[in-house]
């Protein structure tokens, strides 16, 4: 089975809930039943496992790492179990037992569901560190019952986590795909134009937008696919195919490395497949003509 055909449509696509469903239940840190569990142990841009007969597994019982300046986050049942949630400091020194996988790693070997929920954690502690102040005015916020949002006790203005809506497309051309890199990403690997939605605009404008600022490419016929959370730290990325409208690659801004029209036998390093961007790529020849 190829991976394309692990994740057949974007809901599937790591980090979505559906890879969780069957392993756990969100809840709020207010409703910890107490007693012994398991471990959701975040540091830096990775998640900490055990390794075992089975694969990698979270730790259980008592924590981990004993001191920490971090206090542990009831975020809800693991496979019927309290699922606790610490951010563990850079430096501190990790037992021998524990590896650190990073959530961007390709491939990884840290099973879907864990993966998965190490980036609901990334996105909660995003959450948890934005929060601590109310933006109206700056007094400390306390938790909503029940709820993830927090009310500011001075102001009484409700605040609840924050998800930023981004976009990102597959523009096709005849029997070619637009494709685009950033300086920062690993030698001569390629995705797709992509970009944070602005104020006013319904998600196909920002495409539209997104492609023109980037590329002088316009597009037509913009069609919505699908979606996927991304822990990165806290977007969910709405995925589109669109038709070339006109114009020649000219990098407008200072976002793009690069950017070319490829045919599918000549594509170059392509984003790993448990990402939108490459569920899209793979699904090109739908849209080719």
């Amino acid at each position: 089975m190829s991976q394309f055909d692990t994740y057949p449509a974007p809901v599937d696509l790591p980090f979505n809930r559906a890879c969780l469903d069957d392993n756990f239940r969100l809840e709020t840190p207010d409703q910890d039943p107490g007693g012994a569990g398991v471990w959701l142990l975040l540091q830096g841009g990775g998640v900490l496992t055990l390794d075992s007969k089975e694969g990698q597994k979270l730790p259980e019982g008592n924590s981990p790492i004993p001191e920490t300046s971090e206090r542990p986050l009831y975020i809800g049942q693991w496979q019927g179990r309290p699922c606790r949630l610490l951010r563990i400091d850079d430096g501190v020194e990790l037992p021998c037992q524990l590896q650190q996988h990073s959530l961007r790693a390709s491939p990884t070997k840290v099973p879907i569901p864990i993966l998965s929920l190490a980036g609901l954690g990334q996105m909660i502690l995003h959450w948890e560190e934005s929060s601590r102040h109310c933006g109206h005015c700056g007094a400390e916020t306390v938790r909503l019952p029940g709820q993830w949002g927090k009310e500011c006790p001075s102001c009484h203005n409700h605040h609840f986590p924050r998800i930023h809506p981004c976009v990102i497309g597959l523009v096709v051309k005849g029997d070619e795909i637009l494709l685009a890199r950033k300086g920062e990403w690993a030698d001569g690997r390629y995705s797709l134009v992509a970009g944070f939605v602005e104020f006013g605009e319904c998600l196909e404008e920002a495409m539209a937008r997104e492609t023109i600022e980037e590329t002088n490419i316009q597009i037509k016929n913009i069609r919505y696919i699908g979606s996927q959370s991304w822990p990165f730290p806290s977007q969910l990325m709405c995925g589109f195919i669109a038709d070339y409208a006109g114009g020649e690659i000219v990098l407008n801004d200072k976002e793009l490395a690069d950017a070319k029209w490829c045919r599918l036998d000549q594509l170059p390093t392509l984003p790993p497949n448990r990402s939108i961007a490459r569920h899209l790529i793979d699904r090109a020849g739908e849209f080719l003509r």
